[in-house]
């Protein structure tokens, strides 16, 4: 074989390399480029939750990345949003984030609307605002537009409450909803919850007591905010019931301090008792119009389930166990409740 030959097949092998190197650097570009894009981890840890607002676009989503830190790079975002079609696609919603994801998951995840459920625990709220303050700082929606909701006579008529006892739909539970529920659809939610809680089962016993679901809760309320321990609610229902059948006045401290709108009440006191309210049972006969907190589950059962006492009279322990003294006799009852207005003075407690 001549040297001219040999130089030749040299530099063919030369040539094939050169551009087989070539191919393979810029196959490595784009390789990488596709990694960093699509499978490189891109967000950050600075948030737990993605907050997308209804009508809220693919820009405002941009922005919100930028300025929450939640991706470490934008542009990379950006490149496999526009290739993903998430512009025209962006769903509102809660989405929970995790540090590492790449932005293919993070677009899927928005893309589907594959949100987290928010979880909403609520009891012992004592008024709407609070109820609708609570409600605002879980959900999307603001205070003003639950309150307009809770507010709406002929929304809450049409499902049978009135201004006074709405509150009685809402059975305090753990619930799971989506953030960007509407107080309209919340609403919904929690009527359907109410017809699920009310079986025929606690209708009839509602029934045997002459009372309807939403009294039960009222009462329930009265109840729930005398008793410090679940076991004493079945005992404290039976004796407002023997009071409501016997139509003596419930005389209730708690709708006393409902009716002052004075939460920090340790002592009822004549003062207080002059409140021109029909949330005073001292003044007036039978239940209040509606409930005075949102009663605990356990606390309308008890009122289903009364204990069947004698009892017409009650009055804290002097020891502040928390217990209540309990009396048939008014002469019983004066004894035990002299024995803790002198424990409350001892400790110095007169409001």
């Amino acid at each position: 074989m001549t040297e001219v030959v040999k130089n030749k097949m040299s530099g063919g092998k030369k040539a094939a390399l050169i551009i087989a190197v070539v191919v393979i650097l810029i196959a490595g570009y784009f390789a990488g480029n596709l990694y960093k894009v699509y499978f490189a981890p891109n967000v950050t840890d600075n948030q737990k939750y993605l907050y997308i607002k209804t009508n809220s676009d693919y820009n405002a989503l941009v922005e919100n990345l930028k300025t929450k830190d939640i991706v470490k790079s934008v542009s990379s975002f950006e490149t496999a949003a526009g290739k993903m079609n998430l512009t025209g696609n962006v769903k509102p919603g809660r989405y929970r984030l995790r540090k590492g994801m790449t932005n293919r998951t993070l677009i899927n995840l928005i893309k589907a609307g594959n949100q987290e459920p928010v979880k909403l625990k609520f009891q012992n709220i004592r008024k709407k605002e609070d109820f609708a303050a609570y409600l605002a700082s879980n959900l999307e929606a603001d205070s003003l537009s639950f309150i307009s909701v809770l507010n709406s006579t002929p929304l809450i008529s049409k499902y049978g409450f009135n201004q006074d006892n709405v509150y009685a739909m809402f059975i305090p539970n753990t619930y799971e909803m989506y953030w960007n529920v509407s107080p309209i659809e919340f609403f919904e939610r929690m009527h359907k919850e109410y017809n699920n809680f009310w079986t025929a089962e606690r209708k009839q016993k509602a029934s045997s007591l002459n009372l309807t679901p939403a009294q039960v809760y009222t009462l329930a309320s009265i109840v729930d905010a005398e008793a410090l321990y679940d076991k004493e609610m079945p005992i404290i229902a039976g004796l407002y019931l023997n009071r409501l059948n016997k139509g003596v006045l419930l005389q209730a401290d708690p709708t006393v301090i409902f009716a002052n709108n004075d939460f920090t009440v340790k002592r009822v006191t004549n003062k207080l008792l002059q409140v021109q309210s029909l949330y005073n049972t001292y003044k007036y006969a039978g239940l209040p119009p509606g409930p005075i907190m949102m009663p605990s589950i356990n606390a309308i059962d008890a009122v289903l389930n009364r204990d069947q006492n004698d009892y017409i009279y009650m009055c804290a322990k002097e020891d502040f166990s928390g217990y209540h003294n309990f009396a048939v006799t008014k002469q019983q009852h004066e004894i035990n409740a002299k024995k803790y207005r002198e424990a409350l003075n001892k400790r110095n407690i007169f409001k």
